[in-house]
């Protein structure tokens, strides 16, 4: 497949009903016939959505290469409708599984970044809670923030922060990529405690690959070596990028990203 096979056009899919209804944007792209590869699965960050870079490079690599690639926008993200504000991991979550139901792919292979690592998490757990068809090949995790409303908000709140949660429902804070304050909501961090995977092991019941730069001043590298301890050893790779950020998405940053995907392919 060429560059020009990449395809930008979305389709849509309701999730919920009555009120909670919504249209959830997503763009999949059919793997080759004549290759038995997973499908990659591109899971974006907190207020990032489909067509960040990495997750259209992803796209690009699975076209040149023969892999399905399924990419989508949760709820408030992106193309897809509803309200930012109402979002939870919870609500996304849903999201995706209903994506995954709909395409029905045998196999995933997941690509989550910063939240997006959150929710393969709590994927993987789901889709074998489920007893689901679709089934977890492997994950590459990006500066995965699992826990990050309880672990990593949650502890910075000040008194006056708490106060203004409980009175406006949502909190603001600045944003280091956007002009637009970050926004948490007090859902999003009441059910953040419900969906928190960082308490155990975790049975995602594949390989996993973090990647983790060593500069991430929004999810330290520190988090990134708690959640190993709570994933099974023989299964985990932990990179880190010395000087790496949040992103991770300069060149050599997207060549490690997809060295790590050819690799759990093997």
């Amino acid at each position: 497949m060429s560059d020009a096979a990449v395809t930008d056009t979305p389709q849509f899919i309701t999730v919920g009903t009555g009120a909670e209804a919504r249209d959830i944007a997503y763009i999949v792209r059919p793997g080759a016939p004549d290759k038995d590869l997973p499908t990659l699965l591109w899971l974006s960050g907190y207020r990032s959505d489909m067509s960040g870079t990495k997750a259209v490079e992803l796209d690009r690599f699975a076209a040149q290469n023969g892999f399905g690639c399924i990419r989508l926008d949760y709820s408030g993200h992106g193309a897809s409708k509803g309200r930012f504000a109402d979002g939870t991991i919870s609500r996304w979550l849903e999201e995706v599984l209903a994506i995954l139901a709909h395409i029905a792919p045998a196999e995933v292979l997941v690509v989550g970044s910063s939240m997006g690592g959150w929710i393969a998490l709590r994927l993987a757990q789901e889709l074998q809670r489920q007893g689901a068809a679709t089934a977890v090949a492997g994950m590459v995790l990006i500066a995965p923030a699992p826990d990050f409303t309880s672990d990593l908000i949650e502890p910075q709140l000040s008194d006056a922060d708490r106060a203004v949660l409980t009175e406006k429902g949502y909190l603001e804070e600045p944003s280091a990529y956007s002009p637009e304050p970050n926004i948490y909501t007090r859902a999003l961090i009441e059910d953040g405690r419900k969906n928190r995977v960082l308490t155990g092991i975790i049975e995602v019941g594949c390989a996993v690959h973090i990647l983790q730069g060593m500069e991430d001043k929004d999810v330290p590298y520190l988090h990134a070596m708690k959640l190993v301890e709570h994933l099974p050893a023989d299964d985990v790779v932990l990179t880190f990028v010395r000087d790496g950020d949040h992103r991770l998405s300069r060149p050599q940053d997207i060549a490690q990203m997809l060295s790590a995907v050819e690799n759990l392919v093997g």
